[in-house]
C-alpha cells in the first residue's frame, strides 16, 4: 500500500515538473527563431534545449519504469507524445540531421505533452474517438466531393487558362480552397460555366464546413453530461 502511493506521489511530481517545462519551452521556443542575437543568447538556448531534453529523458524513463501496464503506455498516445518530444533533439546530433527540419519540428510534441493535463483536451480526445465512424464517412464524402470539383473545373477552366488549370492535378488546389472557404484568389475561374460552378462549390462548402462541427458538438455534449 506504501509502495502504491509512492508511486501515486511520484507521478504527481512529474505531472507537476512537465507542466512547468512545457510552459518554459512554450515561451523560450520562439526566440529561437529570432536573427541577429547576440551569441551568448543563442549558447543560453541550447543549453536550455540540452537540459530540457534530459529532464524529458528523465521522466519518460521513471513513467516507463514505474508505470504499472509498461507495454500499453509505451504505445499509448501520451507515450508515443513523451516519446517523440525527447526523440528529435536526440537525434540532431548526428552528422547530417543537424539541418532536417522536420527533426526540429517534431521537437513540438513536447507542446502536445501538455494535453495530459487539460480535462478539456482529454473530453475533445474522448469526443473526437467516439465520433469517428461519422468522421470517417465525412472525410470520405469530402475525398468525393474534391475529386469530382477538381474534374469539373479543370474540363471547365483548362481550354480559358491552360497555364492554371494544366491538369486536374492543378485543379485540385482550387477545389481544396474552394471548399474550404479559404479562396485565396491565386486561381480562379473566368469562364461563364466555370463561375457558376464555383457558386455552387461555395455554397455547398457553407454546409462541409459545418457537419463536422456539428458531429464535434454532438459529441462533446454527450462527453459533459455523461461524466
Amino acid at each position: 500500500m506504501e509502495k502504491a502511493g509512492s508511486k501515486k506521489r511520484l507521478m504527481q511530481v512529474l505531472d507537476s515538473g512537465s507542466i512547468w517545462l512545457i510552459l518554459a519551452y512554450v515561451v523560450v521556443m520562439p526566440v529561437e527563431s529570432l536573427k541577429g542575437l547576440p551569441e551568448y543568447v543563442y549558447s543560453a538556448l541550447n543549453t536550455f534545449d540540452v537540459t530540457l531534453t534530459t529532464l524529458f529523458v528523465l521522466e519518460y524513463g521513471l513513467r516507463v519504469a514505474f508505470t504499472e501496464r509498461r507495454r500499453a503506455y509505451i504505445f499509448s498516445f501520451y507515450g508515443l507524445v513523451d516519446f517523440f518530444a525527447i526523440f528529435p533533439t536526440l537525434l540532431l546530433p548526428i552528422a547530417g540531421l543537424q539541418e532536417l527540419r522536420v527533426v526540429r519540428l517534431l521537437r513540438l510534441f513536447r507542446v502536445v505533452k501538455a494535453a495530459r493535463y487539460s480535462i478539456a483536451i482529454q473530453r475533445f480526445s474522448k469526443a473526437l474517438l467516439d465520433s469517428r465512424e461519422e468522421l470517417v464517412i465525412y472525410l470520405a464524402a469530402i475525398a468525393v466531393v474534391m475529386y469530382i470539383s477538381s474534374v469539373s473545373i479543370y474540363h471547365f477552366e483548362h481550354e480559358a487558362q491552360p497555364e492554371v488549370f494544366q491538369s486536374v492535378f492543378h485543379a485540385w488546389w482550387w477545389a481544396i480552397c474552394t471548399l474550404t472557404t479559404v479562396g485565396y484568389g491565386d486561381i480562379y475561374p473566368v469562364t461563364t460555366g466555370g463561375r457558376i460552378f464555383t457558386s455552387v462549390v461555395a455554397l455547398l462548402s457553407l454546409g462541409i464546413v459545418a457537419v463536422p462541427a456539428g458531429i464535434m458538438a454532438s459529441a462533446l455534449s454527450k462527453v459533459k453530461s455523461g461524466e
